[in-house]
């Protein structure tokens, strides 16, 4: 099964997100390149995956709604 490319304005447009908060909050932070976004041909441009991005979007939604208490050293007791 093949990949859906976007360009920033069409994932920004499928998210909800604006063009810039993309670009300078999420990039590098939450979307990592390699398994977020790829630069083709090693240019500037920027294709962002749309599969990769939808399945950690529902992973972190899904791990949030579980009861979890934080634990000191960085773990997570589920209860």
């Amino acid at each position: 099964m093949g990949s859906t490319y976007l360009t920033t304005d069409e994932l920004a447009a499928r998210i909800k997100y604006d063009v810039r908060t993309i670009r300078e909050r999420l990039k590098d932070s939450v979307l990592i390149e390699g398994t977020h976004y790829v630069r083709p041909f090693g240019g500037r441009k920027i294709l962002f995956l749309w599969e990769a991005i939808e399945r950690d979007m529902i992973c972190v939604g899904v791990a949030e709604s579980r009861a979890a208490i934080p634990m000191a050293n960085g773990a997570v007791l589920h209860g």
